[in-house]
Order: C-alpha cells, then sequence, then structure tokens
C-alpha cells in the first residue's frame, strides 16, 4: 500500500532581520502547506542540503549582481539540496525514485519545478558529494588561473568547502608546490596530514604563526610576523597561481608575492561577507595597483554560470578521482533540521572542515 503524501512541510524561516551577523535567535523552523504536485512538478524529500556563507549576503540584504534574491523576514531559507522524488505531476521526466539536486534546501520536503531539478546518477559514489563546492576551485584552477607543471599555488580560506577541494585539485593539475592559509591550528595541521598541503599560514590576529606542513622546512617567522611576511617566507620566489576565497590582507599580500605573469582567480570573499562590521556584500581592500601593472597580473573574479559544461566535466572528474582515491570531499554532516540555524551560526565562526552539509 502506498504511504500518504505528506501535508506540511518542516523549513527554516528568517523570523527578524539581524543586526550583525545571523544568529539562531533570528530563525524559526515551522509548519508550512505542501500541495500535491501539479503538472511538470515533483515532490522531494530532501536528504542533505548545504550549509553556505552566501547566506549572510541574502539575509544582510546588499544582493547587488547577485543572481539570487535577498531574503527578508518571514522568507523561507533555500539552497543547494539533495533529495528523492516522492511524487511527480504529469508530463515530467522524473519519476518517484529519482535521486536529484535543486535549490530548494532548508525544508525536509518541496514542491519543484521539475526543470528546476537535476538527476544525479551514479557519476559520484556518494550523493551527499553533489553539494561539493569542488566545482569552483576545479572552474577556477582550469579556466580563470590555469595551473602549469611546477607552479606554486596560494589558496586562502583553505580549511573551507572550496579551499578543502582546491589544494588537493591543484596538485592533481600538476602544482608542484601548494600553500594554504586558515585561522585555525589544528585546521592547519588537517590541511598539511589529510590533504597534502605543503604549508599552511594562520592568518587573523587569533592565529599570528605559520604552520608548515611535513614537506615545508621553512621555521615560522616569529609570534607577531605580518601575513605578508609568512608568506615571503613560505614562497621565497613568489607564487604562480592564487585562488582567493577570503580578499582582505591576504589577497594584498598575495599581489606582493606573485611572480611574473602570475595568475588569480578569487571566488569568494569572506573577509567582508562574514565580517560583523558590514552587510555581507562588500569586502573592500586596498592592492597595489602598480604591482599588478609591473608584474603584468591577471586578476579575474569566479562566475560557474559563465562556463557552460563545467559542472558536467567536474563531476567527471571528481567522480573518478573519489573512487581511485585520490581525493577525498572533506565534510561535517549536522543531523536534522532542528539544529541547521545553529549549524549556519558555526560555518560563520570557522568551527567546521570542510562542506557543512544538514542530513535529514
Amino acid at each position: 500500500m502506498t504511504p500518504p503524501l505528506p501535508r506540511t512541510a518542516r523549513e527554516v524561516r528568517l523570523v527578524s532581520a539581524p543586526q550583525g551577523l545571523p544568529t539562531p535567535a533570528d530563525f524559526a523552523v515551522t509548519e508550512a502547506p505542501l500541495p500535491a504536485p501539479g503538472p511538470g512538478q515533483v515532490l522531494i524529500r530532501n536528504r542533505y542540503f548545504l550549509v553556505f556563507p552566501g547566506l549572510r549576503t541574502l539575509i544582510g540584504g546588499e544582493v547587488d549582481g547577485v543572481p539570487l534574491p535577498a531574503l527578508n523576514s518571514g522568507d523561507a531559507l533555500f539552497g543547494p539540496a539533495v533529495g528523492e522524488v516522492v511524487a511527480a505531476g504529469d508530463g515530467g521526466p522524473l519519476r518517484v525514485g529519482d535521486t536529484v539536486t535543486h535549490l530548494q534546501g532548508w525544508r525536509d520536503h518541496a514542491v519543484v519545478d521539475a526543470a528546476h531539478c537535476t538527476p544525479v546518477g551514479d557519476t559520484l559514489p556518494d550523493p551527499v558529494a553533489h553539494l561539493s563546492q569542488g566545482s569552483s576551485a576545479y572552474g577556477a584552477l582550469t579556466r580563470l588561473a590555469p595551473v602549469r607543471t611546477g607552479d606554486t599555488v596560494l589558496v586562502t580560506g583553505a580549511a573551507g568547502a572550496v579551499g578543502t577541494l582546491a589544494g588537493p585539485v591543484a596538485r592533481l593539475l600538476g602544482a608542484g608546490r601548494v600553500i594554504g592559509t586558515t585561522r585555525s591550528p589544528g585546521k592547519a595541521g588537517r590541511l598539511a596530514a589529510e590533504l597534502g598541503y605543503d604549508a599552511v599560514l594562520l592568518a587573523g590576529p587569533q592565529a599570528p604563526f605559520a604552520a608548515p606542513g611535513p614537506q615545508a622546512p621553512f621555521a615560522a617567522p616569529g609570534p607577531q610576523a605580518p601575513f605578508a611576511a609568512q608568506l615571503a617566507e613560505a614562497a621565497p620566489d613568489g607564487i604562480d597561481v592564487l585562488l582567493d576565497t577570503v580578499g582582505g590582507e591576504q589577497l594584498a599580500a598575495a599581489v606582493g608575492a606573485a611572480r611574473q605573469r602570475a595568475r588569480f582567480a578569487l571566488v569568494g570573499a569572506l573577509s567582508g561577507q562574514l565580517s560583523a562590521r558590514r552587510a555581507g556584500g562588500s569586502a573592500p581592500v586596498e592592492i597595489d595597483s602598480f604591482r599588478i601593472v609591473v608584474k603584468g597580473l591577471s586578476l579575474r573574479g569566479y562566475s560557474g554560470t559563465d562556463h557552460p559544461g563545467l559542472e558536467e566535466e567536474w563531476n567527471g572528474r571528481f567522480g573518478a578521482w573519489l573512487r581511485s582515491g585520490e581525493i577525498t570531499f572533506p565534510h561535517t554532516r549536522i543531523p536534522g533540521i532542528d539544529r541547521a540555524p545553529q549549524a549556519l551560526q558555526e560555518l560563520i565562526e570557522g568551527r567546521h572542515f570542510g562542506a557543512v552539509v544538514v542530513e535529514l
């Protein structure tokens, strides 16, 4: 006997505009009516959804140029999710039992247009890996700042969802030396031991020293060394490629450390996006434009929509690398939708390693 379809969904809503960075008190898990799927629609039971820092920008309201709408008080949150089709309206290509990705996360069930869903197939060995943000790292390192054999690559914010894949991908693409940055000594150790970073620099006022990886011969420059000095010690001959997710002083220092014709790919700007002093949509930084000119640097912002077909290419290579053991998908699973608001705060505070996924 077919079980009855759910009539309501549990979803996370924004209940008040945060003053500064959002906290769990700004959200509520509520019940909402769940209609039956109409023609061309499907009802999906979500299995996982991604907690991502871009929500801070949407909640802060500074969405100029962002291809997603602002979130206002009373709105349900949304974002990448993986789920199973449990009912399908007439006329659509999907069937009950299909596993798909879509953008109606932050709820346990969702009615979605089938055209806005992507079947996952068996390209990746674990469906949750479809929530990785590795396509941004791969796209940046193959399209904007192509890695060449022997390059020295710097990845800022290396312990985040993009950075934990960017370092291993850079190595697989031929990098000779991979340097990362983080604010946590514990994460620095994991980046070196688990992901093969040659050196990890600790940035920010709470992390004033450098932690070398197992193959890094240099010593930490001293207890209060500025980030630029740490980078100069880690890469005395300069860097060829930057994959930047942070901005701020780390981007400024990278300009100073760049070799001739270095390539910079800017994937994020967490220094401003997750700042309590800003609203999430700006990240000012002073960089030496004269150095950019005389070194002939290329500096470009990454957007996945500029590269049709890249997601499929990435999934093919990612799946092969996962199965061969050449790469992993570092992520933290948070059980239950009730813990999702707390998971967002923990992400903003930098408590987790890799991607943060809520498991339902």
